[in-house]
């Protein structure tokens, strides 16, 4: 009986997880068109929502599948290398996070050691971080300064004028950047990390040519065209229009894009515009195509700069393009393949950002540390208290999973990883709240004083804002960890399927599967080892996170059983997948830089070993608590879902004020 329950069980999911795969992949415009207005809210429907899948017959989400082109990007291969794919397998895939990879050899050290000192002096002798602020613009000794350094072109090949960086010499610099003035940092970042990225990873020969050594000088300086009213994290519904002219040698390029880093200082612009195209039915169907489009061509404006809570100095401003004919030779890889080109873009510069923000963290760290050690509060210096030494230690412990998993993704890509979509997505969402959250702690330890303009830090802390939202908001990004995961999961655990459609001659593969579901149900299964890659002293690190994993993998399963296709409908649940994946992948990472600081004999080992420690201890039990709420808290989820929809109708709190007026 226990066999015909277990193999009914497996029935149970692989059908579920066949309806996942064959149904329409999730997307991340249809995930951001969904109102949680069309969700049931009555108890009938709410029973109707809760019982198993092939009696589930919900409420229909009203969302525009035809034009939907914002797809979550197809997943890799079952052979794939990537870790945060593994994972949602339930799965560890060893070869890019264990030993912690170094990928830079003698040269290449020596190389990016000439830079870093003379980088980190020229941003304490020379920039001035709050002027910049004040005027709202880099000021132009120190623009003309960066672009003699090879600031402005420090991944484009040296036979094309720039500096030919590796992806991780360019994590070492933009660290420095990062520490001392973000709003520097985004200048130069919006103009090589996307402005004129299409052009380095998608454009043809005779466009990099063309473009690449101006831009590598500073001499033209590039903008990302992607954002307009209408589309934000939606770059499917974007309106500018490109038409092929008359005589056919042009595209006239027409529309406006809002909140364009580089705005009014770029002479070349990466813009994203609606083509149409054939659909092979006799009409159009409108694609994203990307162009590449010279101010020079006449047609091109921007308004003034906005005035923004953060990042002055950068130049933000909007963009507009009037009957701008651009060459057919500027098209950026195939017409109607655009959107891809943005997503890669926007994938392979995300890496940066950790990096930066390492810096930057590591910057308040320094002032608050500094502060806690001077100041003498009721006869102890404040560094001795518990409540300062928690924040310390946390900002110093977050710091370090930023920096890891920065080093470990730029060493990755470096290696030939195409697959790393899930990791830099992962390290721009942790950054970004970890910056914010040791910003906010140094403010706290230096008290009154951080709260002043001249100590800088409340700058940074406006400055930070923004990096929760641009280049894909961390709501947004969690979604698409957790579906493109969960996508790829569907798609290979087919195997399954099939072993099932015959199960004489495929008892081993269903035997396994049944034995490790049951293992799992029942407490009893560990997980895939870790043991022969980690330094024994972090044996106990090493099994929470194997734990954690297969908890993960298992999760996984069960809410493709249950919610196959529709799974996309379930913000809720996903937002907390995407936690723990996040968390999984800073244990990793940790893990692995900690057991390589202790087996080389690092001076730091001792500290970086209770860093990993502590993180892996408070890590593991959010992973749990986060899959066990993604599991069971439908009652909780309802519930929040039913508060907004009133403050929505209301427009307001609805609560009556305690007073009774």
């Amino acid at each position: 009986m226990l066999r015909s329950a277990l193999k009914l069980a497996l029935i149970q999911r692989s059908v579920a997880l066949y309806n996942f795969k064959e149904g329409v992949r999730p997307s991340l415009a249809s995930v951001v068109r969904l109102n949680q207005q069309h969700y049931a809210s009555t108890a009938a429907k709410t029973q109707e929502r809760d019982v198993e899948p092939e009696a589930e017959k919900p409420t229909k989400p009203k969302v525009v599948q035809e034009e939907v082109e914002a797809e979550v990007e197809a997943a890799p291969s079952a052979g794939t290398k990537s870790f945060g794919f593994g994972m949602f397998m339930g799965q560890v895939a060893p070869e890019q996070v264990f030993p912690f990879p170094e990928v830079l050899d003698e040269e290449q050290k020596e190389f990016l050691e000439m830079l870093v000192d003379p980088l980190d002096k020229f941003f304490q002798e020379q920039n001035d971080a709050l002027k910049n602020d004040m005027i709202e613009k880099v000021d132009d000794p120190t623009m003309q300064g960066l672009k003699e350094m090879g600031a402005f072109g420090l991944q484009v090949p040296q036979k094309l004028g720039g500096l030919g960086l590796s992806n991780t010499q360019y994590a070492r610099l933009v660290e420095i950047v990062g520490e001392y003035d973000l709003g520097v940092g985004i200048t130069l970042g919006a103009h090589q990390s996307i402005g004129f990225k299409g052009i380095l990873i998608a454009g043809n020969p005779e466009q990099k040519a063309k473009y690449l050594p101006k831009l590598a000088t500073g001499e033209t300086v590039a903008a990302f065209c992607l954002t307009e009213p209408a589309s934000g994290s939606d770059a499917s519904s974007i309106k500018t229009r490109a038409v092929l002219s008359d005589d056919g040698k042009h595209f006239i390029l027409n529309g406006g894009k809002i909140w364009i880093s580089n705005g009014g200082l770029a002479e070349i612009f990466t813009v994203f515009a609606q083509t149409p195209l054939p659909d092979g039915k006799g009409g159009t169907k409108d694609k994203v195509t990307a162009f590449i489009v010279e101010r020079s061509f006449g047609g091109v404006t921007n308004g003034p700069p906005e005035k923004k809570m953060g990042i002055k100095a950068s130049n933000t401003a909007e963009v507009y393009f009037e009957d701008v004919k651009i060459p057919l030779e500027n098209v950026l890889g195939e017409v109607g393949g655009g959107f891809k080109i943005a997503m890669h873009i926007l994938n392979n510069g995300r890496f940066g950002m950790a990096a930066a923000l390492s810096g930057t963290m590591k910057g308040v760290i320094k002032k608050a540390a500094d502060h806690a050690a001077a100041r003498t509060q009721f006869g102890e210096k404040i560094h001795k208290f518990g409540a300062i030494q928690e924040k310390l230690a946390r900002m110093a412990m977050m710091q370090y999973v930023t920096e890891s998993m920065a080093y470990m993704i730029s060493a990755n890509m470096d290696q030939g990883s195409k697959d790393f979509q899930l990791e830099a997505a992962i390290s721009k969402i942790y950054g970004s709240e970890a910056a914010w959250f040791a910003t906010d702690e140094a403010i706290q330890i230096l008290g009154g004083m951080g709260y002043m303009r001249d100590c800088g830090v409340e700058r940074v802390m406006r400055d930070l804002r923004i990096f929760r939202i641009f280049e894909g908001t961390n709501d947004i990004l969690r979604l698409f960890v957790a579906l493109t995961g969960i996508q790829f999961a569907g798609k290979n655990l087919q195997e399954l399927q099939r072993a099932l459609k015959n199960p004489l001659s495929n008892m081993g593969v269903i035997t396994a599967a049944a034995t490790k579901r049951i293992k799992r149900k029942l407490g009893l299964s560990s997980g895939p080892s870790l043991q022969q890659y980690v330094d024994p002293s972090l044996s106990s690190q090493s099994t929470q996170v194997s734990k954690a994993i297969d908890q993960f993998g298992g999760t996984i399963e069960d809410v493709l059983m249950k919610h196959g296709k529709k799974i996309i409908e379930q913000q809720f649940l996903l937002k907390r997948v995407a936690d723990a994946a996040i968390d999984i992948y800073g244990m990793v990472a940790v893990l692995s830089r900690a057991s390589r600081s202790i087996q080389r004999g690092d001076k730091t080992a001792d500290y970086e070993k209770m860093i990993c420690t502590v993180f892996c201890n408070e890590a593991s039990e959010r992973v749990t608590s986060n899959l066990a709420t993604a599991t069971s808290g439908k009652d909780d989820f309802k519930l929040m879902r039913d508060i907004a929809e009133e403050v929505v109708q209301k427009n307001q709190v609805v609560q009556d004020h305690p007073l009774g007026f």
